[in-house]
């Protein structure tokens, strides 16, 4: 007999609304994902109809994202039952939910803990790749550029040269949400340009702890390189930083170990429907477990 606790009876799911989103964050936060200061209010506004919350009998036990960026694209993230509330069913609902939400759409991405990648797999969802999370320290030393070399706050590059590289490194256009991640407060958003062309751009923002850098695009290892320390100058030395890298992608894989990183965590990027093509090997820290 099923105890009435646990009861689909009394068992819905909704639409968040922002301050719910934001119980959202505090749970991942518990969980150990570490979110940034700032986004609840930047996720939220990319798909406000995206975001789900089962309640039992008007008490919150589980949430999930689903934002559609377009038709050929689509996000899963903040899966997360309530700790006593799993293995009792209410997980798979809010799947089913975010389904429906990103019905049609061409391909549907997210990143799987360990413990759920098996269910995902059965929902039919492909293994890409790891994304392994990356933990380091302090500053560090910055290296002189090249000549004809420059790294200059985004806020200065033309946005439109921006989007179009971040074009080459994310399966849709996602102007919305990158305009509001640069700009989002105590942020640095820092770009490479070498004889006036971008060849890379990383974003800096404050979380729960320390930093993260995310993304991480460059052409080359050297840009990677440049632009890492550049974003790691101005952190304290027992302060902590983080870069989340595609684990087959062997330049960050060096780059984490020549700055002496620690790996922390991972996930692994599975696709339902096609699996976008891209320069993985320019993709040294995506930016973020829960948009992509």
């Amino acid at each position: 007999m099923v105890n009435p606790v646990f009861s689909m009876e009394h068992f819905i799911v909704e639409q968040m609304i922002l301050e719910d989103l934001e119980l959202a964050v505090v749970w991942a936060a518990s969980e150990g994902w570490n979110p940034g200061l700032h986004d609840a209010e930047i996720f939220y506004q990319n798909d406000p109809e995206g975001f789900f919350i089962g309640k039992l009998d008007s008490k919150p036990v589980a949430v999930i994202s689903a934002v559609r960026y377009s038709d050929d694209y689509g996000f899963i993230g903040f899966y997360i039952v309530a700790p006593e509330f799993r293995d009792h069913g209410y997980g798979g609902h809010l799947i089913q939910r975010a389904a429906q939400h990103l019905a049609g759409c061409r391909s549907i991405g997210l990143d799987g803990v360990e413990s759920q990648q098996a269910n995902y797999a059965r929902h039919g969802a492909r293994y890409a790749h790891d994304n392994i999370r990356f933990e380091g320290h302090g500053p560090g030393e910055f290296i002189p550029l090249p000549s004809g070399v420059e790294i200059r706050p985004l806020a200065d590059i033309s946005f439109e040269m921006v989007l179009d590289y971040d074009k080459r490194h994310f399966p849709v256009d996602r102007s919305v949400f990158l305009r509001a991640w640069i700009d989002q407060p105590e942020a640095l958003a820092l770009g490479i340009l070498q004889s006036g062309k971008l060849t890379g751009f990383g974003v800096r923002r404050p979380c729960r702890q320390g930093y993260k850098i995310a993304p991480l695009f460059a052409d080359d290892p050297k840009s990677a390189s440049a632009l890492f320390l550049s974003l790691r100058q101005g952190i304290g030395l027992e302060t902590p930083f983080y870069l989340d890298a595609p684990q087959t992608n062997s330049d960050a894989m060096s780059l984490t170990k020549v700055l002496s990183m620690n790996p922390v965590f991972h996930t692994a990027r599975m696709y339902l429907g096609e699996t976008p093509e891209l320069p993985i090997q320019e993709i040294y820290g995506i930016t973020s477990f829960e948009l992509g």
